[in-house]
């Protein structure tokens, strides 16, 4: 019962690591990080990611424009660049280790110990990968919160708000945080090694060798 358990949660952890990377890709290309709604303009709706500004309009649909600098650009923007490329890389070699060290996988079946290992460094790679994704989220977001409710900006100027990216992005990390836990919690389980298994087996057995091979006694 304790291995379908334990095989259980490395398979869920898995899973939820998968999705928090996958959506941390996703949340690096949309370009939906910040939403500007125009009241004078109904019809026409702003949004920015770390790569390029858009504008969707009914008639014409959206138009996008990359970021001509990547110094020109604020900070946060810049530091999240790098910081989501880093969550997406640590994300992968997360998957790569831990693949190797599920216990349902034939390869290294007598090498435990290692697998083991493999496990615990992807849990710790999605951590690293998870925590990567939510600061620069985060970041984006607090400094959103700053912008809007900056009594300096004139009430007639449009605020930027809130976009679907920030969200996916707080979810994939959050996911990826949750499967790393997983993994490490199914690593660190208590497993019975194979060689006191064989043994156990060797020793029922020794005894009908031994009756088999023991003379009649006189």
């Amino acid at each position: 019962m304790a291995v379908v358990f334990r095989v259980a949660m490395q398979f869920v952890g898995l899973l939820l690591s998968l999705l928090g990377w996958v959506l941390s890709i996703i949340t690096t290309y949309l370009p939906h990080w910040k939403n500007l709604n125009l009241d004078l303009n109904e019809m026409e709706n702003w949004t920015m990611g770390l790569w390029q500004t858009c504008v969707i309009q009914e008639e014409v649909g959206m138009q996008c424009k990359d970021f001509d600098s990547f110094l020109a650009l604020p900070a946060e923007l810049r530091i999240s660049r790098i910081l989501m490329f880093l969550s997406n890389g640590l994300g992968f070699l997360g998957l790569l280790f831990s693949g190797f060290g599920l216990d349902c996988l034939r390869i290294g079946e007598r090498q435990q110990e290692l697998k083991k290992r493999l496990l615990i460094l992807g849990g710790i790679l999605f951590w690293t990968a998870g925590i990567a994704a939510l600061v620069p989220v985060s970041w984006v977001a607090h400094r959103t919160v700053q912008e809007f409710w900056d009594e300096t900006i004139p009430e007639i100027v449009p605020r930027w708000e809130f976009g679907e990216a920030l969200f996916i992005g707080w979810f994939a990390g959050f996911s990826l945080l949750l499967g790393g836990c997983l993994l490490n919690c199914a690593a660190c389980s208590t497993q019975a090694p194979l060689a006191s298994g064989h043994y156990a087996v060797a020793e029922t057995q020794c005894p009908c060798l031994e009756n088999a091979t023991a003379g009649p006694k006189v």
